[in-house]
C-alpha cells in the first residue's frame, strides 16, 4: 500500500507514551493502525446513527438484557483473573 509523509502536531504526552511503547521507528505504523481503528469507529457509529434514524432506537429493555448477557471488558479480565 502507497503512503505519504505527512506532518503532524501531537500532545507531547501522548507521543513520548508511545514512542516508550513502540520506539522511535515503530511510530509511524503505530498512528497508522491508531487513525484506522478510529476511523472504522466512526463508520460504526455513521451506521447507528442511519439504522437509528430509519428504525428508531433500541428498546431499552433490550439494550439492558444485553449489558446483562455481555459483560464490559473490564468486568469479563477480573472476572477471568478471579477463575
Amino acid at each position: 500500500m502507497a503512503t505519504e509523509k505527512v506532518s503532524l502536531s501531537l500532545e507531547e504526552e501522548l507521543l513520548a507514551e508511545a514512542r516508550a511503547v513502540v520506539g522511535i521507528r515503530g511510530l509511524s505504523g503505530y498512528v497508522n493502525r491508531a487513525l484506522s481503528h478510529q476511523l472504522q469507529r466512526d463508520r460504526v457509529t455513521a451506521l447507528l446513527a442511519e439504522l437509528d434514524s430509519e428504525f428508531g432506537p433500541v428498546d431499552p429493555k433490550v439494550v439492558d438484557e444485553v449489558r446483562r448477557a455481555w459483560p464490559a471488558p473490564a468486568e469479563s479480565i477480573e472476572k477471568r483473573r478471579i477463575a
